[in-house]
C-alpha cells in the first residue's frame, strides 16, 4: 500500500514494486524496488507527465531530497517525479555483506551480482512504467552512471523514453575498463597537480600523513585499516565542484600532539571513516568494474593494474624524493577487501566478479545511430569521473543528441546548479536552444 505525505512544497509517496530477479526469467525469483514518487503541492490533482531519476553509482538510492532543492524543484515545474532506488541500492531489497550470504557462498552471490547491471535497471524501469505512467513513455533524467544507464535504456527500450536527459554520463560504448581507466589516471593528476596550485601548503601536509601512514599502523574506529593507498583514494573528492576545498579542510588539522608523540587526530579519523567506508554502497565497490565488462576478456581489477602503468602515483617513490603525493580518484582496488570491514566479507565474491568472461553488451550501437529519442547531454570539460573524450565519440554515435559542452560545473552540476543546468538540457531536447 502506497503512503503519501508532505514536505515544504511537495507531496512525496512511497512506491513499491515487484520485479524478477532475471528478466529472461520472468516466472522465477523476485525481488523488490522502491520508488519516492514527488509532486508539487499545487499540481497534485493534475494529468502531468513523468520523469524518472536514476542516481549515479553504481551502488547508490535516490537522492533523499527534502523540499524542493536543486534540479527537482525545476523538474517539478513540468513533472511528476519517480526517485527510483536502483536494485540493490537504498529501500530496493539491498545487497551488502548482511544480505548476500542469504544467497550462499561466493560463488552463489557473484551470480546473484551479475543481475545488478545497467541492462537489468533498464528493464526494471521498463516493468514498473505501466503501472506508473498507465504505459506512457516517460522522461529519463540519469546523473553519473544514471546516464549509463539511460544510454541502455535508448538501445534496449528506447519506446519507453519520451526524453532522455544524462549529467556527466556519457559512457563509452565499446571500451574495456582498461580504457577506462588509462584515460582516468592522467586526469586525476590533473584534477591533483590544480588543487595543490590552489592550495600550495597541501603539498606538505599530504607527504606528512603519506608518512606517518607508511610507517604506523592505523586503524580507524568503525575498524578500517587506514593505509597509504586508502588515504590517496581520498582524491575522489577532487571530482566534485566543492571537492578540493573540502579535501584541503580536511588536511589542514589532521594531526594532535599526545603523550605518544604526534598522532592522527580523532576528528581528522572520524571524517575519512565516512569518506571511505562502503557500508553504504557496498555494491559500488562489488560491481563497479563490471559496469564496463561488455566481451569474453574479465576486469580482471583493472584500476589496479592499470595503475602500475603511472608510477607517478607511487606513494613510496614520491616521498622517497621531493615529488607531491598523488591522490587517485574514483576507482575500486583490492586491497579495499581488506582494509574496508563492510567489504571484507565480500572479497572471494569480488574475485569471482573480476575473473568473469561472459559479460554481456549494454549498448546497440545500431539502434542509438538509428535513435528517435529527444536527447541532450552535460558534457563536463574536464570530468574527472567520465572521460570527456569517450562522453564526445558515444555523443557523436546517438542520432539526434545534443550535447553541452561546460567548465562551469564539475561533475556534480546537477546538484551544484541544478535548475540551470536541467532547463538548458530540456532546452536542448526540446530544439529551443
Amino acid at each position: 500500500m502506497s503512503v503519501s505525505y508532505r514536505q515544504p512544497g511537495v507531496v512525496l509517496t512511497d512506491r513499491r514494486f515487484t520485479v524478477p530477479l532475471d528478466h529472461a526469467n520472468p516466472s522465477g525469483e523476485t525481488i523488490e524496488l522502491y520508488a519516492r514518487e514527488a509532486v508539487a503541492s499545487d499540481r497534485t490533482g493534475q494529468n502531468l507527465p513523468w520523469l524518472v531519476y536514476l542516481q549515479g553509482g553504481p551502488g547508490f538510492g535516490a537522492n533523499r531530497f527534502i523540499g524542493r532543492p536543486a534540479w527537482l524543484g525545476r523538474a517539478l515545474k513540468d513533472y511528476r517525479v519517480l526517485l527510483l532506488d536502483q536494485r540493490g541500492t537504498g529501500a530496493s531489497t539491498p545487497a551488502n555483506r548482511q544480505t548476500l550470504p542469504l544467497r550462499g557462498g561466493p560463488a552463489e552471490q557473484a551470480a546473484y551480482l551479475t543481475h545488478f547491471r545497467a541492462d537489468a535497471i533498464v528493464r526494471d524501469c521498463e516493468a514498473i512504467r505501466p503501472q506508473v505512467t498507465g504505459g506512457a513513455p516517460w522522461a529519463v533524467l540519469g546523473q553519473s552512471f544514471g546516464g549509463f544507464c539511460t544510454v541502455a535504456y535508448l538501445s534496449l527500450a528506447p519506446e519507453g523514453v519520451s526524453t532522455a536527459l544524462i549529467t556527466g554520463g556519457l559512457p563509452s560504448l565499446d571500451a574495456h575498463a582498461d580504457d577506462v581507466y588509462r584515460a582516468a589516471y592522467p586526469r586525476i593528476e590533473r584534477k591533483v597537480v590544480a588543487h595543490y596550485a590552489r592550495y600550495p601548503q597541501d603539498v606538505e601536509r599530504a607527504r606528512r600523513i603519506a608518512d606517518h601512514l607508511l610507517t604506523h599502523d592505523v586503524v580507524l574506529p568503525n575498524g578500517y585499516r587506514l593505509t597509504v593507498e586508502a588515504f590517496q583514494s581520498l582524491g575522489i573528492l577532487l571530482g566534485g565542484g566543492e571537492g578540493s576545498h573540502r579535501l584541503h579542510f580536511l588536511l589542514e588539522d589532521a594531526f594532535v600532539r599526545t603523550p605518544r608523540g604526534h598522532e592522527l587526530s580523532d576528528a581528522f579519523q572520524e571524517q575519512v571513516q565516512g569518506l571511505l567506508s562502503y557500508a553504504g554502497h557496498p555494491l559500488y565497490a562489488l560491481v563497479h568494474e563490471a559496469i564496463y565488462g561488455q566481451d569474453a576478456r574479465p576486469t580482471d581489477w583493472s584500476a589496479e593494474r592499470v595503475r602500475a602503468e603511472f608510477p607517478r602515483f607511487d606513494a613510496a617513490k614520491a616521498l622517497a624524493g621531493d615529488e607531491p603525493l598523488l591522490f587517485t580518484g574514483e576507482s575500486v582496488h583490492p586491497w579495499m577487501f581488506d582494509c574496508d570491514p563492510a567489504l571484507r566479507p565480500l572479497r572471494e565474491t569480488a574475485e569471482l566478479l573480476a575473473a568473469r568472461t561472459d559479460w554481456t553488451p549494454l549498448y546497440d550501437p545500431a539502434r542509438l545511430a538509428a535513435n528517435e529519442v529527444p536527447a541532450a547531454a552535460a558534457v563536463y570539460h574536464d570530468d574527472m569521473y567520465v572521460d570527456t573524450g569517450h562522453a564526445l565519440t558515444t555523443a557523436r554515435a546517438i542520432r539526434g543528441l545534443r550535447t553541452w559542452v561546460t567548465d562551469e560545473f564539475e561533475h556534480d552540476g546537477v546538484r551544484a546548479g541544478g535548475p540551470r543546468v536541467l532547463d538548458r538540457l530540456l532546452a536542448l531536447a526540446r530544439d529551443e536552444a
